[in-house]
Order: structure tokens, then C-alpha cells, then sequence
């Protein structure tokens, strides 16, 4: 992984806007339709180059593919690994079903995608490799074509798919997450190998708190995410550490949040993360005043932290500014070398489902750039 030797590098979570036919591709596959795949995956494969392209050009130095391919970033697994079908109950978060007519009008407004969620039903096992290689040889082209400073690619924690899509097929929690473990570790070795940063998604850590963990006293919660933890370090065993970089949210979705566990309650727990880089979210008014916890916790002297500078749910261009003085809380606290500006989260976390205008995602992300040029200026005077 890079590290801001010289100036702030810029990066983001990950997912971005994708156009109207890859997304019409997407769902047309998940629906069952006849459709032409070859035609697919060549606007895939073309949509990579762009959005690569496009992220080159607004100043951001560690892109991602967008996640060009993938329904979302979790469900997307169903292709790849076996033992998933169906359709899952949903669970609300726990800070919305406390205001259920905010619940109820995201529902109506499309503010809740609808998909599929596949629950477990059988033994997990690797099922397809195929989606994956694809996946790796649209971004190389693309990296080779536009050249970033470096390119990462995103792929679901173990934690994060128990997640969204629930077991009734494993005896317990921790057999699931052991065989989601071993199946997703192929994943994970292939992006690395193929040259790329892996990013682990793992929501689980903080939305899980008031989804899958809710109801539980803050000591089960604890235990059962460094369960989540250790099933993660276990499935990256053979990757260093400074390969990857793991990304820690409360849900990306524009609510309430007075349920969210606390960063000082859940940095310990993603601290005992194997991955060097640590992205999270540091800009949305439930959490930006969270600077304090990085600056009174103990963080491993080999930790790059991955802050959110600019926000993934408002369409607020952030001012450069701002930006700037984000970044340079951090560095004081790690040094600068050790910080990398970023995204709170995706800005198109599942296809069809821009919660941010595209024009303006590059805005925000022009204006990271920005404020990373007026940081590394006082950071490097």
C-alpha cells in the first residue's frame, strides 16, 4: 500500500455511479432474463475504463472499478461461492424502526432497495472463479491505460455477508462465518495477486451493532465482532498485511443513527484487524466529532488510517477548506505519512440506487483532492 510520502494521497470506499446500461445488464441477470452476456460484459468492461478514467481525472491517486459488476457488495457473492439462494427477511436497522414513519416514507420514495438477499441453505464452497478474473482483467486494463498511482479492489468480509444474508443451514454463527471464511479466501489471494490493494467491506463491525447484534448487551456485541475479526484474519492469513486495507461504516444510508455503537467502543475491535489501512467514516454529523477516539486510543505504530473527509450521503460539495482541516487532524495524531483522505462510504452502494447525484459524487470527490493539495501544502511546508 501506498503511503503519503511526498503529499495527502486521495482514495475512496469504493462503489460509484454506474450508468443506466450496465445497471439495466445487472438486474436483467439477477431477474432471470434471456439477455446477451458477451454485449454485458463488454459495457462492463467498457464502463471500468471510464469510470477509471474519470476518477484519474478529478484527482483521486488509489481507484477502485466502482464496483462495475457487482449488484451490491455484499449479495454479490451468490455467483461465487455456493450454498446461497432465495430471498432472506429484511432487518431494519435499529435507529430506523425507531422512527418507523421515516421507515415507512423510505420505503415508499425508493429509499430501500429491494433485491434479493440470499440466505444460507447449504455448505459454502468456492462456485465459480470465472466473475472474479473478469473483474481483475477489466481493471488492469484500465489501471494500464490510465495510471493512477495505485489501484484497490473491494471484496465482502465473511462478517459482512452473515450479515445480509442469514444462515439456516450451519449449526451456529461462528461454523458459518469459519466456511464463508475459507471459500472467500480465493477471492481475496486472486485480487492480491493480481497486483491490486485488497479492501475487505466490513459494515459488520459497526451497522451490525444495531442490525444483527441488536437487542444484545454491548459485552455479546463485543464478542461476537471479534469473532467476526478473527474469521476475517484467519480467511487473509497468507496476504501481508500492508496488501490490504478494511473498510468500517454504520450503514450508508442518509437516517437518524442514534443507535450506533460508539468508534471508541468499536475501534479496539477493528484495530485487532490484520489489514494495514483502516478506512471510516469521520465527516456525517454522527461521527465527525469522533477524531477524539484516534487521538486518545493506542494505534500499531504500522496502521494507515483512511479517514472520511468528505460525506457519501448529502449532496453538500464539501469546501476544499474543510476538507484540509479534516485531513490535518489526523495527521496530527499519526503523522502524515500515515493518513490517506477518503470517502465516509460508497456513493452507489447497490446498482440502481444512486443516493448522490454522479455529477455531483466527482464534485466531492474534485473537492478531496483539493483539500488534500491544501493540506500537503502545510503539512510539507
Amino acid at each position: 500500500m501506498q503511503r503519503s510520502t511526498e503529499r495527502i494521497l486521495t482514495t475512496h470506499v469504493g462503489s460509484l455511479p454506474r450508468s443506466q446500461a450496465v445497471t439495466d445488464g445487472i438486474f436483467a441477470i439477477e431477474r432471470g432474463e434471456a439477455i446477451d452476456v458477451e454485449a454485458h460484459c463488454r459495457t462492463v468492461a467498457a464502463a471500468v475504463g471510464d469510470v477509471v478514467a474519470r476518477q484519474v481525472a478529478v484527482g483521486v491517486d488509489v481507484v477502485s472499478d466502482g464496483e462495475m459488476s457487482k449488484l451490491s457488495y455484499a449479495t454479490y457473492i451468490k455467483d461465487r461461492i455456493t450454498g446461497f439462494e432465495g430471498d432472506s427477511p429484511r432487518r431494519a436497522p435499529q435507529d430506523l424502526e425507531e422512527y418507523p414513519s421515516f421507515l415507512e416514507r423510505q420505503a415508499k420514495t425508493g429509499g430501500t432497495p429491494t433485491y434479493a438477499r440470499p440466505q444460507c441453505v447449504g455448505p459454502i464452497e468456492v462456485k465459480d472463479t470465472r466473475p472474479c478474473e473478469e473483474d481483475l482483467e477489466n481493471f488492469r486494463e484500465a489501471v494500464d491505460a490510465h495510471g493512477p498511482a495505485e489501484g484497490f479492489m473491494n471484496a465482502a468480509s465473511p462478517g459482512v455477508i452473515a450479515l445480509f444474508q442469514p444462515n439456516t443451514h450451519y449449526l451456529d454463527h461462528q461454523t458459518y462465518l469459519e466456511a464463508l471464511a475459507e471459500a472467500m479466501r480465493v477471492e481475496y489471494e486472486a485480487i492480491v495477486e493480481a497486483g491490486f490493494i485488497l479492501q475487505l467491506d466490513s459494515p459488520d463491525l459497526g451497522l451490525g451493532r444495531h442490525m444483527m447484534f441488536k437487542g444484545q448487551p454491548d459485552e455479546e456485541y463485543e464478542r461476537l465482532a471479534n469473532i467476526h475479526v478473527e474469521a476475517l484474519n484467519h480467511a487473509v492469513r497468507n496476504i501481508p498485511a500492508e496488501k490490504m486495507r478494511m473498510h468500517i461504516c454504520w450503514g450508508n444510508y442518509e437516517g437518524p443513527h442514534t443507535c450506533d455503537a460508539p468508534m471508541s467502543q468499536v475501534l479496539p475491535i477493528a484495530l485487532r484487524a490484520k489489514p494495514q489501512g483502516l478506512l471510516f467514516e469521520s465527516s456525517n454529523p454522527r461521527h465527525a466529532h469522533e477524531w477524539k477516539d484516534f487521538a486518545a486510543a493506542d494505534i500499531p505504530d504500522d496502521k494507515v488510517l483512511i479517514p472520511g473527509v468528505i460525506d457519501s450521503t448529502t449532496h453538500f460539495v464539501e469546501h476544499p477548506e474543510l476538507v484540509a482541516q479534516r485531513i490535518e487532524r489526523f495527521a496530527d495524531i499519526v503523522g502524515r505519512e500515515r493518513v490517506i483522505a477518503g470517502t465516509d462510504c460508497g456513493f452507489s452502494t447497490f446498482a440502481g440506487y444512486a443516493g448522490i447525484d454522479p455529477e455531483i459524487a466527482y464534485a466531492k470527490l474534485a473537492a478531496m483532492a483539493e483539500g488534500a493539495a491544501i493540506a500537503s501544502s502545510r503539512l510539507w511546508a
